[in-house]
């Protein structure tokens, strides 16, 4: 299907006959600057006639049109693509403090940090959220905005692989981070602001306490859904031989889980890599991604075709006129 996006400029198609009929036509000149005084000596008796081609007059007629017509921007639309969007602001908050360097999960049999394991599950959490614009802040002794709402799903993945241990401070800034957050959802349309915050610990540093900044954020509309990451249990070695330990006695599961309620979210534990996933999994599940469709039309430009014929055929008259 051919649309015009500038239809309206086709209004000027007859700008020439306006200018043909309004201006003063140019004086034919009477007399003739020379005359040649026996030309009827040179009579043979037939009459010459000159012919008035009117061909270039119509090729110009048909640049000028063609020209106009590429003015209009001619465009050919395909057919409607179908679109979900949710129109969901979501922002993941990701502890970065020096307790997240244990070594209690396990990824592809190899026992690896909790950050690793919260980057990996995270990634395809976010690859799912087709249609939400994700942000992402980085906190530990500070907080800061890592990335923006984007729908950019891709760039927010990147990002969230280059952070590392210690970036943000070993200390944990839990309040701040959720501050933070409320500064970059509060402008953003009600039901649709969520906050998914994973830590590991307590709250440690920072000017803004958990629960104050809860409930900023519940009367932000904020909607905040708290993880806490760690193992309950975890084997250590050393030259006395090998004991168990806990190594998630600093997560503060009440502070969370007050943060969560007040906020109208939930409380998760991620205790392994599988629990982990199975979290993000229900936090779909929660916060669907598809709200409604949309339509697109994939569009092509045309106007270049026009404007080539009408530029050829200017040049051809021109060139024409050079010659006689």
């Amino acid at each position: 299907m051919i649309h015009l996006e500038w239809p309206w400029l086709l209004l000027a198609l007859p700008v020439p006959l306006a200018v043909y009929w309004l201006l003063p036509s140019h004086r034919v000149l009477e007399q003739a600057a020379l005359k040649v005084p026996f030309l009827e000596d040179f009579d043979d008796g037939h009459t010459l006639v000159i012919s008035q081609k009117k061909w270039p007059l119509w090729l110009a007629a048909v640049a000028w049109g063609l020209l106009v017509l590429a003015c209009a921007r001619p465009q050919w639309l395909g057919e409607p693509i179908e679109q979900a969007v949710s129109g969901r602001d979501l922002m993941l908050a990701v502890d970065l403090s020096g307790s997240m360097e244990a070594q209690d999960f396990i990824l592809n049999k190899e026992p690896v940090d909790r950050l690793t394991a919260a980057k990996s599950v995270a990634n395809d959490f976010i690859n799912r959220r087709v249609g939400d614009r994700i942000g992402l802040i980085l906190f530990g002794s500070q907080a800061y905005l890592q990335t923006p709402l984007t729908f950019d799903r891709k760039t927010v993945m990147t990002l969230l692989d280059e952070a590392q241990l210690g970036l943000a401070g070993d200390n944990t800034a839990i309040g701040d981070a959720i501050g933070l957050a409320v500064k970059r959802l509060g402008q953003q349309p009600e039901n649709s602001r969520v906050l998914v915050l994973m830590t590991d610990g307590a709250n440690t540093a920072g000017e803004v306490s958990p629960l104050k900044a809860a409930q900023l954020a519940e009367s932000k509309h904020l909607k905040i859904y708290t993880i806490g990451i760690g193992a309950d249990e975890m084997l250590v070695r050393s030259w006395f031989g090998s004991r168990k330990v806990n190594p998630s006695t600093d997560l503060d599961e009440g502070t969370l889980v007050k943060i969560a309620e007040s906020t109208g979210g939930r409380y998760f534990r991620a205790r392994n890599t599988d629990e982990l996933n199975n979290i993000y999994r229900l936090l779909d599940d929660l916060e669907p991604v598809e709200k409604d469709k949309q339509y697109y039309r994939p569009h092509s430009e045309l106007f270049y075709w026009p404007l080539g014929f009408a530029l050829a055929l200017a040049a051809g008259l021109c060139v024409r006129r050079v010659r006689l």
